[in-house]
């Protein structure tokens, strides 16, 4: 699809400022990386999502290359930037409802997950501590069934709602948890469809208890895990076994490519130092992938979504 043309046709139906041409993605993502996404929509309600949806389809195939961007906190963008459509989700998409003593309660997908988490301490439901140590969105947590601290989002999700912006979806329907087929940091939702809010179980409990849990997850994570620009784990656990482990087994900590480098504090980290770029950072994903292979015969699998690259399965 000719991106000037989207871009016009975009700009013609949504109001003044939602679009927006070659945003640096270094401003959405974690790492602070990356090229220019080429049109970007950052759209604030459902009307205006199924907006984008409708001039897609008013446009016809083939449809562009699509990157739905929460936190940014799991997203690595090739320097040379995405040549298609990024979505970004905010305004509408960023509110709590929290029912006072009722279970479940409803996020919108841009909401950050420490941010839910620390709403529902406050007022005194439980459940949802462990999202306090994952930098990411209630979106992406419903996509990539996230976890931390030996719970998994499809334990405590109830339903989301998903508008397919590929399909020409206007707007969003209802999907209960057992309609999203979620496994280990993954479902079953195809890329066009748009996770825009969802409702999670949880359990009335004193807003001390659940202060002090969010407090102990706060703690281990600054104990364990290092800051700066970073994506949280770049590589899926092995069954049985931890790819933090195996990347400090092979002894990997420390390891560089460019400015990127395996953290001395926690091997499935990757941090990228002042003049990094992007394609340093993906380098040093498959020399890690390539040497622990070489040295243990597994394969590590990266849970960090890797954009613009020639292989995004092996950079």
């Amino acid at each position: 699809m000719n991106l000037d043309r989207l871009a016009d046709a975009l700009a013609a139906r949504l109001p003044a400022g939602v679009v927006q041409r070659d945003v640096r993605v270094a401003e959405l993502t974690t790492y602070r990386l990356g090229g220019p996404v080429a049109v970007v929509a950052r759209v604030t309600s459902d009307a205006l999502l199924g907006a984008v949806a409708a001039t897609l389809a008013a446009l016809g195939p083939p449809p562009p290359p699509l990157l739905v961007v929460g936190r940014g906190s799991n997203l690595l963008v090739a320097d040379r930037g995405f040549p298609g459509l990024g979505v970004v989700l905010a305004g509408d998409f960023e509110t709590v409802d929290l029912d006072a003593g009722r279970s479940p309660v409803r996020a919108g997908a841009a909401t950050a997950l420490p941010v839910l988490a620390r709403r529902c301490a406050a007022a005194g439901f439980a459940g949802l501590e462990f999202f306090v140590g994952i930098p990411g969105s209630v979106g992406g947590a419903v996509r990539m069934n996230a976890g931390g601290h030996g719970r998994e989002t499809g334990e405590v999700l109830h339903r989301a709602w998903v508008l397919d912006v590929l399909a020409g979806d206007e707007s969003p329907t209802a999907r209960a948890v057992t309609d999203l087929d979620l496994g280990y940091r993954h479902s079953g939702l195809r890329p066009g469809q748009i996770v825009t809010r969802a409702e999670f179980h949880v359990t009335p409990d004193e807003p001390s208890a659940c202060a002090a849990r969010l407090d102990e997850i706060v703690r281990w994570r600054r104990e364990h895990q290092p800051g700066g620009s970073n994506a949280g784990s770049v590589f899926r656990n092995p069954a049985g076994d931890s790819a933090g482990r195996l990347i400090d087994a092979a002894g990997l900590k420390g390891l560089r490519v460019g400015g990127a480098v395996v953290s001395e504090k926690h091997a499935n980290f990757f941090q990228a130092e002042p003049g990094a770029s992007a394609d340093d950072v993906a380098r040093l994903v498959a020399e890690v992938q390539a040497r622990v292979d070489g040295a243990t015969g597994v394969h590590l699998v990266p849970e960090l979504e890797l954009v613009g690259f020639d292989d995004p399965g092996c950079p």
